[in-house]
């Protein structure tokens, strides 16, 4: 079980009900998830160049430097069309494993919800306090 599932479970255990995010309320928010390397990155830029484009098609070869390719992003677009972003950087090439860096860059990009979603709610919260005194 995830440490967010447990602090969740936690809260519910302790009977607070006060106004407050959950890890399903955040799963909720989000639209899309995409995934590069920085790699796809430098070829994607290269390949729609002016520069690039305008050379023989036999001498338009990308080669990224393969350092690029430990550096993975994750995009999550969220419903309301805004975008969050992580990134997962591996030092040695011999650890380097796509599906790890996948899961750290998710979950760093993921984390800049809560801090969203949290200032939303706090100003929810405050102007619905600012509506009863008026």
């Amino acid at each position: 079980m995830s440490n967010e599932k447990q602090i969740e479970q936690e809260i519910q255990a302790k009977g607070l009900s006060a106004p407050r995010l959950t890890p399903n309320h955040i799963d909720s928010v989000v639209q899309s998830v995409h995934y590069f390397t920085a790699g796809d990155g430098y070829a994607g830029a290269l390949a729609s160049s002016e520069e690039f484009n305008s050379l023989p098609e036999g001498e338009r070869f990308i080669n990224p430097p393969q350092q690029l390719d430990l550096l993975i992003f994750c995009v999550i677009v969220l419903k309301n069309g805004f975008t969050v972003t992580g990134e997962s950087a591996c030092v040695s090439p011999e650890n380097f494993d796509p599906e790890i860096g996948k899961k750290i860059a998710y979950e760093n990009a993921r984390n800049k919800i809560w801090m969203l979603e949290g200032y939303l709610l706090k100003e929810k919260l405050y102007q619905a306090e600012l509506d009863k005194r008026f």
